[in-house]
């Protein structure tokens, strides 16, 4: 997180993990596979966590949505959107890494549609109106937005912007 993908090293990682650097390339063929692994790993315990919050039958969508938004600050804490950002960065230029990244993206993807889909049917939605791909589409690149944002040191207007979705949603929770 500190370096960054374009600055980290062999030797700079193996260093902080007190190990030979050499063992970076025995066990993992080059930095770019070790990132890809972090990613793959990394994103594997947030999907089982955003899982299982959004698969609590007893918790109601907003309740949902807010500790979300929540996770927003401690993901960005524990560095997963600069890794995921860099590595979607490598793979533009890097055919061979562009599928397993396109993985990561698809996993977050089945989560949201998932979420969003049930969300949209228990609010009553029209679905007709507003599929549910089309609305996880919308919160992904929203998401995407507000970290893109956030890591650059940008904030302005998010806590509008997220207090206007919670009234929505709200009112969706009324049925009105």
């Amino acid at each position: 997180m500190r370096e960054g993908y374009a600055t980290i090293t062999t030797r700079k990682l193996a260093n902080e993990a007190g190990a030979n650097h050499g063992l970076v390339h025995y066990y993992f063929g080059s930095m770019e596979e070790l990132l890809l692994r972090v990613l793959e790993r990394f994103t594997d315990r947030i999907i089982t966590r955003q899982r299982a919050m959004y698969d609590d039958p007893t918790v109601p969508f907003i309740e949902k949505w807010r500790k979300a938004m929540n996770y927003i600050d401690e993901d960005l804490a524990a560095g997963y959107p600069k890794i995921w950002y860099e590595l979607q960065a490598l793979a533009w230029n890097h055919p061979e890494f562009r599928e397993r990244v396109l993985h990561v993206h698809e996993q977050w993807e089945a989560v949201l549609n998932d979420a969003i889909g049930h969300a949209l049917k228990a609010y009553g939605i029209d679905r007709k109106r507003f599929p549910s791909e089309a609305v996880a589409a919308l919160v992904r690149t929203f998401n995407m937005g507000l970290l893109l944002e956030r890591l650059n040191g940008f904030d302005k207007g998010h806590g509008s912007l997220l207090k206007m979705v919670d009234q929505l949603l709200q009112r969706w929770e009324k049925g009105s």
